[in-house]
């Protein structure tokens, strides 16, 4: 049986850009090994895409939910999607 995968699309919304949060997401995520991307949003927001196991996903949600030490994390907005089968995980 193939094991289950997630996917989440998060919108995080602070003071989350220039404190080294996509790198210490990336960080986590291949701790995790969760696939996706994340990227700075011209709105000030950080956005990213984590696919894995529901178990991997989570423990990658509840970092970004507080992020790296510098960041200020205000709110976190998580969507289901459906999972693309994505590899790696990339800095946008």
């Amino acid at each position: 049986m193939a094991e289950q995968r997630i996917r989440r699309r998060v919108v995080v919304n602070g003071r989350v850009q220039g404190v080294f949060f996509r790198d210490s997401t990336r960080q986590q995520a291949a701790r995790h090994g969760v696939a996706g991307w994340v990227t700075n949003r011209s709105d000030g927001a950080v956005e990213a895409v984590l696919e894995g196991s529901p178990q991997a996903v989570d423990r990658v949600l509840q970092f970004i939910s507080e992020g790296p030490p510098h960041a200020r994390v205000h709110d976190v907005d998580v969507r289901e999607e459906q999972p693309e089968g994505l590899s790696g995980f990339r800095i946008r």
